[in-house]
């Protein structure tokens, strides 16, 4: 059974840092493409960012690029989301996916971060 479960999210000062992770298990974590997606409030489903399978590929959405930075640990099997400079707009659960982009087949439960002063 797939299972992406992330963490590290929390409520944080505009301009503070926060960085996300995404435990995987139950697949072969290295043979994926994975990404982050996020959901504000009220707001459909907005795609942040995608990494290649090692890692050596990457892709912003254009209101998060040179703020946010996604890596992958594959002997770890976990999936990290940096995110600095962050700002009220950011406010939203973020979910990890296996896939690139929209274009995923499951998804994690969400974790929630709040930019709020």
């Amino acid at each position: 059974e797939v299972q992406l479960v992330e963490s590290g999210g929390g409520l944080v000062q505009p301009g503070g840092s926060l960085r996300l992770s995404c435990a995987a298990s139950g697949f072969t974590f290295s043979y994926y493409r994975m990404s982050w997606v996020r959901q504000a409030p009220g707001k459909g489903l907005e795609w942040v960012s995608s990494i290649t399978t090692g890692g050596g590929t990457t892709d912003y959405a254009d209101s998060v690029k040179g703020r946010f930075t996604i890596s992958r640990d594959n002997a770890k099997n976990t999936l990290y989301l940096q995110m600095n400079s962050l700002k009220p707009e950011d406010t939203a659960v973020y979910y990890c996916a296996r896939g690139w982009a929209f274009r995923y087949d499951s998804r994690g439960q969400g974790t929630q971060v709040t930019v709020s002063s």
